[in-house]
Parts: C-alpha cells; structure tokens; sequence
C-alpha cells in the first residue's frame, strides 16, 4: 500500500546534514514533476522529461522513485492533506459557521495561490491513480469535503432552514469554483488572494442563503454520500 511519504534514504544518508541534502534533492524532484505534469499532462509526461525537469539523470531519479505513479500520488496526497491540515487549523477556536466557510475559502485560495501547479495537476489527474493510491487520496479528500459539507450543513441550518437545496450539489459548486482558478486566475496580476477569497465567499454565501424567489432550487437537503464521480472535491 502507498503511504503519504516513506520513501527510505539510504544508509549512507544517516547524518543529519545528508538527510537535509536527500529531503532537499526529493522535494525538488516532486516540484519540478508537478509542473511538468501540470503543462503537458501526467499521460505525455515521462520519467525522463521529470529527470530533466529537475536537473538530475534518469537512474538518479530512479533512485528516489520507482516510477511516475509513486510521484504523482506524492502530489495529490501532499496538496490534499495540506489542505485538510490547514482547515483544521484555520477552524481552531472559529465558532460561527459562517465565519468558518470564510476561512476554509481563504485557506484554500491561499494554498493553490501558491502552488497553482499543483491546483492544475490535481484537478486534471484525480482518475490517473489506482489501487491503494488511488484509496488513499480519496480517503483524504473524503475527509476535506466531509469537513466542508459539515460547515454547509451548520450555515443552511441555522440561517435558512427553510430552504429546500442540494447541500452536496451546494458544496461542490463550491468546489468547482476553487479548483478552477487555475484557468484565470495569476496572483502575480490579479487581485490578492485575500480579495478573491473575500469574493468568492460572499458570493457563495448570498447564492445559497438568499436564492431567488419563487424558483425551484432543489429537492430535500442532499443528505446522500457524494458517489465516486462527482466526489471529487479537488
């Protein structure tokens, strides 16, 4: 089974200095793949061009992984954890439900503002994994979008019981709007990602919290389990 990021150094590595060189050289190697994965597509990307990318040879690459599937898992399991760790820590001592919707816009704009390589290849490459992989990345964005769903379910709650929506249908589109960021949006150019995650959260907020009057918006609350398919929170 893959685990998040085991991969042993060699004995001769033990000092500290050495592993510092090791976790340095692997880092960089992950770095390099995410963004070759990001322009041409995980596919057409091979281990070769990933050897080039990140300026050691192909056996050298070898040497830190056995091949492109172990790498591209590293990405995703990485991004999606550092996501579910970073809300965690954003909700510590956060109350009001709204106010936790803010911070989980804000820490995931903040996230893939930095790292918008990584936005691109984990949004085009959820369905290249397999097996043990491909189950422990669900299992945490599973868990990201439990979290997320949770603050949905306690906003619509406790200021719109009333109406009728589709929470899974609600929490995705939420989703979609923060994986697509990175077809439009650069933070070297555009506003900052505070500002954006402002936006996007209190556009997320008035859609589900103030729906127009007199039209159909769903039926019942969604309470079903999202389905492999359209589970895919990023």
């Amino acid at each position: 089974m893959f685990e998040s990021d085991r991969t042993p150094a060699p004995s001769v590595r033990a000092d500290s200095g050495a592993r510092e060189s090791y976790d340095e050289r692997h880092n960089k190697i992950l770095a390099a793949a995410t963004e070759v994965f990001a322009q041409v597509g995980y596919e057409k990307a091979s281990m070769r061009s990933v050897a080039k990318a990140a300026g050691v040879s192909l056996a050298g690459l070898y040497h830190y992984f056995d091949g492109k599937e172990k790498i591209l898992f590293l990405i995703q399991f990485r991004a999606f954890t550092a996501l579910l760790n970073s809300l965690r820590e954003k909700l510590h001592g956060v109350e009001q439900p709204i106010d936790q919707l803010r911070a989980m816009v804000r820490s995931h704009v903040d996230y893939f503002a930095a790292n918008m390589a990584a936005l691109k290849t984990c949004s085009h490459e959820l369905d290249s994994l397999s097996g043990a992989a491909q189950e422990e990345t669900r299992r945490v964005r599973r868990a990201y979008y439990d979290l997320t769903r949770a603050i949905v379910d306690r906003i619509l709650d406790e200021h719109a019981p009333q109406i009728s929506l589709d929470r899974h249908a609600a929490t995705m589109s939420l989703f979609g709007t923060l994986n697509w960021l990175y077809r439009w949006y650069d933070p070297r150019r555009d506003r900052s990602p505070t500002a954006l995650a402002h936006q996007i959260a209190e556009q997320f907020l008035n859609g589900v919290l103030h729906p127009c009057l007199g039209q159909d918006i769903g039926e019942g609350n969604g309470t079903r389990a999202p389905d492999t398919e359209t589970s895919k929170s990023s």
